[in-house]
């Protein structure tokens, strides 16, 4: 590869690798229900490792730190090109997507060329740990804690909502360091391993079946100094950022991921195929539905494109990414609602895997909402969308500027 190759030569390429080397997707082969998913897990390593012997793994992470260093336009090429085979969709959020990002932007060089450079190589996971089971959508009232013990700190408390915990090697852990200071201060970012003693991570089962979410309880988990991710009571800071790259990559927006494409462990309800299997790809009122969502991915792609170049060249700032995660949950329900009508009867009733799996439609309608809540919700994206982007006045908080151990909770 030469460090100049035009992005046309760098598709070319991938085109000829992607052919000899990786697998072709079956199109027709029946959804996998949700459920016990460690093989796709093994499966997703294997593909990334495929990926990076290959020299296509990491393509706009930073040459020092296991990567490529190309442009964006290089990772779009391959994406395009990477459509019909399988790739390592597992590890794109939040892995790459969001911790390693994070890293890049934040992390010491240490943590950069460890982890990063791992999670290139396919022998590396990193998972949030940021939502708590008290929490809600307000993270900086967390209340999981940080305590200095000699050189290393030791961290208590429970998270929850954490996606493919059980997976992972390493979480981003934002604990209060100093509830002396107000609920935005005096946190700070830890990166933690899974395996560490104290640390016991249950996964959750969903309403469809799916076991992706987990929740954990650290009690006494000791980790050392070099695990601070950023500074010492400045971790709003670091999740602020995690967030920004969090919504950028539940949105379609980031390009730190191995092609675009839905991980295998959540059913989906495909409106086109729903369609064909039903027999009503015919019928005007259901092409008027089809056209519908043609429509809102069209706009949401160059959505992506708009805002992405926004934001990389300066004319927006950050928090821009937040137009990408609200019209992509409204476009991922959208899909879902009209699955779930062309589908009728059977999806209640047909079957969720196999020929005529019709059932996908009422199974994914399950978890319809779950684009609402990834991320951040829909409600958080508005309120950043309008204070940050539109300048409207911040929404009142009555405990703003007080010290967190002088909040209180649990009251009326």
């Amino acid at each position: 590869m030469s460090p100049t190759e035009s992005v046309e030569a760098f598709r070319s390429r991938a085109r000829s690798w992607l052919a000899a080397a990786m697998p072709r997707l079956d199109h027709d082969a029946p959804q996998r229900l949700p459920g016990d998913d460690d093989e796709l897990w093994l499966r997703a390593r294997e593909l990334q490792q495929k990926l990076y012997a290959g020299g296509f793994a990491g393509i706009c992470f930073p040459k020092e730190y296991g990567g490529l260093g190309l442009s964006r336009a290089h990772q779009e090429a391959f994406t395009e090109e990477s459509a019909d085979y399988e790739m390592p969709f597992l590890l794109n959020t939040p892995t790459f997507s969001i911790c390693c990002a994070t890293l890049l932007d934040l992390g010491t060089e240490e943590q950069k060329r460890t982890h990063i450079a791992a999670a290139i190589r396919g022998e590396q996971a990193l998972v949030q740990f940021l939502s708590e089971p008290s929490g809600g959508s307000d993270l900086a009232g967390l209340l999981t804690r940080a305590e200095r013990d000699g050189d290393g700190w030791v961290i208590n408390g429970a998270k929850t909502w954490s996606t493919s915990a059980y997976a992972a090697d390493y979480g981003l852990c934002l604990a209060r360091t100093d509830p002396e200071q107000p609920k935005h201060q005096g946190l700070t970012m830890f990166l933690v391993p899974t395996k560490a003693p104290g640390l016991t991570v249950n996964r959750i089962r969903m309403v469809d079946g799916s076991t992706e979410f987990c929740e954990e309880f650290f009690d006494n988990v000791r980790v050392d100094a070099s695990a601070v991710v950023g500074r010492v009571g400045e971790g709003w800071t670091v999740a602020s950022r995690q967030l920004f790259h969090e919504r950028n990559a539940v949105g379609g927006g980031s390009p730190y991921v191995s092609g675009h494409g839905i991980p295998p462990t959540r059913p989906v309800g495909n409106p086109f195929t729903i369609a064909r299997l039903t027999g009503r790809a015919d019928d005007p009122a259901v092409r008027t539905l089809l056209g519908d969502v043609i429509a809102r991915s069209i706009v949401d792609s160059r959505l992506v494109a708009r805002v992405s170049a926004g934001i990389a060249e300066g004319h927006l700032p950050p928090p821009a990414s937040s137009l990408l995660r609200l019209f992509h949950a409204e476009c991922a329900q959208n899909r879902e609602d009209i699955a779930l009508r062309i589908a009728g009867a059977g999806a209640a009733v047909g079957e969720a895997s196999g020929p005529g799996h019709v059932g996908v439609a009422g199974l994914a309608y399950l978890s319809r909402q779950t684009a609402s809540l990834g991320g951040g919700s829909t409600e958080i994206s508005r309120n950043i969308i309008s204070e940050r982007l539109l300048g409207m006045p911040r929404e009142y908080a009555p405990d703003r500027g007080i010290p967190f151990n002088r909040i209180k909770r649990g009251t009326r």
